[in-house]
């Protein structure tokens, strides 16, 4: 199964209006997944949540997440991340990190748009966090390219017949 390089991790990261789903823990252990917006910078995936918002308070809780970001269209690109969301700005503390709020706004409203996106949700207070690239379990994986060979894109581990062979064609008998 193909894995991006990390150049090619980091420029799909930095692609514009890709969104990323976190999935948290809810006091009573079940899961919960949201869509939201992100940025990839500093080696870390920086996300923003209302104060309000439910996944902030799971956070607060317990800092443990997943973070899925990917493609419906070919290649099928995903980043699937594992860690532990670093509160690094509370509510209150909106000022110090606005700038990079403007950028993450300018990823998925045009970049004309995203001064007065801040502006008019400037009162809606938010938290900083962040889940260092470094210090998570990242996974990556992406439909083999037109010049690389098909085989073997889906683990063996899928397949309960160890004799299947497989490649962008589907499961066939060897």
């Amino acid at each position: 199964m193909p894995k991006l390089t990390d150049a090619e991790r980091n420029a799909f990261l930095a692609e514009r209006k890709v969104v990323m789903k976190i999935g948290v823990v809810r006091p009573d252990g079940s899961p919960f997944v949201t869509p939201l917006w992100f940025i990839h910078e500093d080696g870390a995936i920086w996300f923003t949540p209302r104060e309000r918002s439910e996944w902030f308070d799971c956070l607060r809780r317990d800092p443990r997440c997943s973070l899925c970001i990917d493609e419906q269209p070919l290649p099928y690109r995903k980043v699937i991340v594992e860690g532990r969301a670093e509160l690094v700005h509370d509510v209150g503390e909106d000022d110090e990190w606005r700038d990079l709020y403007r950028r993450m706004a300018a990823r998925y409203v045009p970049e004309k748009d995203a001064e007065a996106y801040v502006r008019n949700t400037i009162g809606e207070r938010r938290g900083l966090f962040r889940v260092k690239l470094a210090d998570a379990k990242v996974r990556t994986w992406r439909l083999p390219l037109k010049d690389e060979p098909g085989e073997g894109i889906w683990a063996k581990r899928y397949f309960q017949d160890p004799n299947v062979q497989f490649d962008t064609r589907g499961p066939e008998k060897s």
